[in-house]
């Protein structure tokens, strides 16, 4: 019973500096960072040839935090105890792609292009307890759950607040690390991910999932106060909610694969659509929008 102790121990700690290592930010280079409403836009990629060649569209900077939240995989609910950052630069060339609700309102739909630094969404490991076991030893009788995107963050339609339409499109996948299922145990890949297409407003799942509503929160805008051009947007408190998406089964658990079944059979899995769920709270966002794509450069560096 001691050593199967130690070896749970030794598997736990495994497992939390695997995740941490997965995670760990690489040190914030050294000067002066961007700050108010434009804090954590360093990394913009406003040198990139795809905003260049928006000048005269639209272009922007995006940081947007996820609070909390909580997603519904097969029968198993995650909470999300831990906040996400994402962080991209968009950009819109006149006469590009647009929706109209039903309501007249119309929203551009921005490409968007990873930050300089690559880190595209950021986010803690979570301790995720395995169903049916008591929770002694995280990674070993749970496991240490990392978000991950599986493809770049798309369709960025940021004025569909409040419409019943996604708002972005979020690919995800989650690696799982435990004691047990080794080091590539998946849900969800670059090929087959878990795209969410969350909204504001009232989603339309498949059976047997029933409609729900997020909420658009509060919307500010503001000036630069250096006096550039650049409009500077701020949504609070924003509930995000997508009831259509699917998960597949899990790939590369335990010795080529050998588990994969197990956790397929623990966490229901794979889950059609209308069987999962996922609601983000207390998202914040902010952005910087310009039509000159050297003004927001400026701009971003004067805050510094």
């Amino acid at each position: 019973m001691r050593v199967l102790t130690r070896r749970a121990a030794a598997g736990c700690a495994g497992a939390l500096l695997l995740a941490l290592g997965v995670t760990a930010p690489a040190s914030a280079a050294g000067g002066a960072q961007p700050s108010g409403a434009y804090t954590g836009m360093g990394t913009c990629p406003t040198s990139s040839s795809q905003l260049k060649n928006a000048d005269g569209g639209t272009v922007g900077c995006v940081v947007a935090t996820i609070g909390g939240g909580s997603m519904t995989i097969g029968g198993v609910t995650v909470p999300l105890t831990s906040a996400m950052t994402a962080k991209f630069g968009m950009y819109w060339v006149n006469g590009g792609p647009s929706v109209t609700f039903p309501d007249g309102n119309e929203t551009s739909i921005f490409s968007t292009v990873a930050p300089t630094d690559g880190n595209e969404l950021s986010s803690a490991p979570l301790d995720v307890p395995i169903p049916g076991l008591t929770n002694y030893f995280p990674g070993v009788t749970s496991a240490i759950v990392q978000v991950q995107l599986a493809g770049p963050i798309t369709n960025f339609a940021p004025l569909a607040i409040g419409e019943d339409y996604p708002v972005f499109q979020l690919p995800l996948k989650f690696h799982l690390l435990n004691a047990f299922l080794g080091l590539n145990c998946y849900l969800g890949s670059s090929s087959n991910p878990i795209l969410l297409q969350p909204t504001t407003g009232t989603t339309a799942p498949p059976a047997p999932a029933h409609p729900i509503t997020g909420d658009p929160g509060g919307v500010s805008l503001g000036s630069d106060p250096d006096g550039y051009s650049t409009l500077l947007v701020g949504i609070s408190g924003a509930t995000l909610v997508d009831n259509s998406f699917s998960v597949p089964g899990a790939t590369g658990c335990g010795i080529g694969g050998s588990l994969d079944w197990l956790v397929n059979l623990l966490f229901g899995l794979g889950s059609p659509a209308g069987h999962n769920s996922a609601t983000l709270t207390g998202v914040s966002t902010n952005l910087a929008i310009d039509s000159s794509v050297s003004d927001l450069a400026a701009a971003i560096k004067a805050s510094e």
